[in-house]
C-alpha cells in the first residue's frame, strides 16, 4: 500500500510553504488528504493570489472540506501514515493540544495523535508568549514534531523558493518520507 499522509493547512501565514509540501510528497508518489481551514482560504487567496487554492487542489489528491466531519480522516479506522500541518496557526494549534475537534483540520489532528501516528506541525508566529509555548511543549510530549518553519543557513539559500524548497523538505522528512535533494545534508564544517 502506498504511503499516505493528510496536509492541514491553517490560516497563519505560509501558503507557499504549504504548496511546496503537497509537490514534494506528489513527486514522493505519497497519497495526500488535504484540508484547508476557512481561515487558511482568505490567507491562500492573499498570498498566492485568486488561483491559490485551484493550485493546491491540483496536487492534492483528495481534498476534504474543513466543516466535513464525516470525512474519512477523521476516523482512526482510516489508515493513514501520519499529518503535517503547515502552516499551523495558533488558534488550530491550541484546538489540537487541548483536543477541540471543531473542525476536520483539529480532528485529523486528534485522529493522527490518539493513534500514535507521526502529526509534524510548522507554527507560524513570532515572537511566542507563554500560553503559545505551553500549547507546543502539550502538543510535543503527545508526541507531535514541532517544527517552526526556521531555514537551515548552511545550506546557503540564494533566493525565496531555495528556503521554501528547504523548510518544506524538513518537514516531508519529520513525517517520513525521503525528500531526496530537494534536502541539503550537512556534511560537516571544512
Amino acid at each position: 500500500m502506498r504511503k499516505r499522509l493528510i496536509v492541514g493547512v491553517a490560516g497563519a501565514s505560509g501558503s507557499a510553504l504549504a504548496l511546496e509540501t503537497l509537490r514534494q510528497l506528489a513527486a514522493a508518489d505519497i497519497e495526500t488528504h488535504l484540508v484547508i481551514s476557512d481561515g487558511a482560504r482568505a490567507t491562500i487567496e492573499h498570498e498566492l493570489g485568486a488561483d491559490g487554492i485551484v493550485q493546491f487542489t491540483a496536487i492534492a489528491e483528495h481534498v476534504h472540506r474543513a466543516g466535513n466531519l464525516g470525512a474519512p480522516i477523521a476516523s482512526g479506522s482510516f489508515r493513514t501514515d501520519g499529518m503535517i500541518v503547515v502552516p499551523c496557526s495558533m488558534r488550530s494549534l491550541a484546538a489540537m493540544a487541548y483536543g477541540l475537534g471543531d473542525n476536520l483540520l483539529v480532528r485529523a489532528a486528534d485522529v493522527v495523535l490518539k493513534e500514535k501516528r507521526r502529526l509534524v506541525i510548522a507554527p507560524r508566529e513570532a515572537p511566542l508568549h507563554e500560553g503559545h509555548l505551553e500549547a507546543m511543549l502539550r502538543l510535543a510530549r503527545m508526541g507531535a514534531v514541532v517544527a517552526p518553519p526556521v531555514p537551515p543557513f548552511y545550506a546557503r539559500p540564494l533566493s525565496m523558493d531555495d528556503i521554501i524548497r528547504e523548510i518544506a523538505a524538513r518537514l516531508v522528512n519529520w513525517a517520513g518520507v525521503d525528500p531526496g535533494e530537494r534536502m541539503t545534508r550537512w556534511s560537516g564544517g571544512s
